[in-house]
């Protein structure tokens, strides 16, 4: 590669901070369990118990795997008494999950 194109690639790079927040990003869909949440998740808002049902799991594992997703703003809340709704934080992460499963089922 000459230098010229080198320089140009160098100069579009984004900040390494930026990198890392999206190599986060993708760390925290890199879990079967929080893939299977967001899938739910992109199809309707969800308490807890209700996810655990749906993945059968016992509710304090659902909580701990939200709690991550929380802390990537991949997922909100909603209270409404004293329970906790779950949605996706955005339509990016409804996007970013639809394109990543549109890419597996590629042949």
């Amino acid at each position: 590669m000459d230098n010229k194109t080198l320089a140009a690639v160098a100069e579009n790079m984004p900040d390494i901070d930026d990198l890392f927040e999206v190599a986060e990003l993708f760390k925290a869909f890199g879990d079967l369990t929080r893939a299977r949440i967001i899938c739910a998740l992109s199809q309707s808002e969800l308490c807890v118990s209700d996810l655990a049902e749906l993945l059968d799991m016992n509710q304090s594992a659902v909580s701990h795997q939200l709690r991550l997703l929380k802390q990537a703003r991949l997922v909100k809340t909603r209270r409404d008494g004293k329970v906790r709704h779950y949605s996706l934080a955005d339509e990016h992460i409804q996007k970013l999950f639809q394109v990543a499963f549109e890419h597996v089922l590629e042949e």
